[in-house]
């Protein structure tokens, strides 16, 4: 496979922190404005589907674009700029469309980046890949750091969503979030939804909700009948191996939403996704397999590319519950 290089867009209110090697660079902080920008990610030859390789230590010093995913540059760019270069990369094209990767808690700017070329390559969509990123601390230990950053960031991205729906650049936007990544995407689309008229939102085709760490209860009784209602289709994975659910759990004290081992959260308007089966990793939390699983990078070809329902999937199978059906893995 030859080494691939993608241009990426972004939206963050993370402070930018100067400058070096790259044109614009952005840490932990607040920054109380939306920025936008580009950056180039390159994935090396020989990449494996579902991985981010990168030295196991060291990686500032030792990575190598040939042998691992590499984020070279940033460049802050005015939103005006940003959507004449987003309208450059798709002018031609048979279809207009967008990916928006929103990520989740411990994730650094840099990791955002090569997470959302990683999805982007291994899902191989066909259309413009970008992502928001809010300030995360980018480190385990400060969770009540990130859950309150996350829920500051909703007007930015709100603000952010709303741009690319006024733009009229695109026929179609997916969005994708991850982890607590889903606290601000939900709300800021909620929100956005009560706002924008119908004809700019139908622009949002797909919501996918990956390992959601938000209060099952919430998500069913607030959250998810909003969704349903806005239009999109909404499509939630969850899994009974995700160390990290259970640890959001004893934190929040309340099952989380992408948690499967006390029951599937089964909504009418959303296509419940159990991923249990399909987390094959032997190491790590199982956090994050809807970028690492083959099985799930399969699966989200066929939903966001193939744009076939959870019932059309031939890797899935429908689970009879209370209140309605679910899926899971075969």
């Amino acid at each position: 496979m030859r080494r691939e290089r993608h241009t990426l867009f972004f939206g963050t209110d993370r402070k930018m922190t100067g400058s070096g090697i790259r044109s614009a660079y952005f840490g932990e902080d607040r920054g109380h404005q939306l920025i936008y920008g580009t950056c180039e990610v390159s994935i090396p030859r020989g990449h494996r589907p579902g991985e981010l390789e990168c030295p196991l230590f060291l990686r500032h010093l030792l990575q190598r674009p040939a042998r691992h995913v590499v984020m070279s540059s940033v460049t802050r760019k005015t939103q005006e700029q940003a959507f004449a270069t987003m309208a450059d990369k798709i002018a031609g094209r048979p279809q207009r469309k967008a990916f928006v990767f929103v990520h989740g808690f411990n994730t650094s700017f840099e990791d955002a980046a090569r997470r959302t070329a990683q999805i982007y390559n291994d899902v191989q969509f066909d259309g413009v890949p970008l992502f928001y990123s809010w300030p995360s601390k980018g480190n385990a230990n400060d969770y009540s750091h990130d859950t309150n950053n996350a829920d500051q960031s909703v007007a930015y991205l709100r603000r952010f969503l709303g741009d690319l729906a006024a733009s009229r650049s695109f026929e179609s936007v997916t969005l994708v979030a991850h982890s607590m990544g889903n606290r601000a995407l939900t709300r800021a689309f909620m929100e956005l939804a009560s706002n924008l008229p119908n004809e700019e939102l139908a622009v949002f085709n797909e919501l996918i909700l990956a390992a959601p760490d938000i209060d099952a209860d919430v998500f069913r009784n607030d959250i998810a009948p909003a969704l349903a209602a806005a239009g999109p289709p909404v499509t939630l994975y969850a899994s009974a191996r995700d160390l990290a659910m259970v640890a959001s759990q004893q934190l929040g004290g309340a099952p989380r939403a992408g948690d499967t081992r006390q029951g599937v959260v089964v909504v009418k308007g959303v296509e419940t996704i159990d991923a249990t089966k399909a987390d094959t990793s032997v190491w790590g939390l199982g956090h994050g397999y809807v970028a690492d699983s083959p099985k799930i990078l399969h699966d989200l070809h066929d939903l966001i590319v193939s744009r076939l329902r959870a019932a059309q999937r031939g890797n899935l199978e429908e689970v009879a519950a209370e209140g309605g059906v679910y899926w899971r893995f075969k």
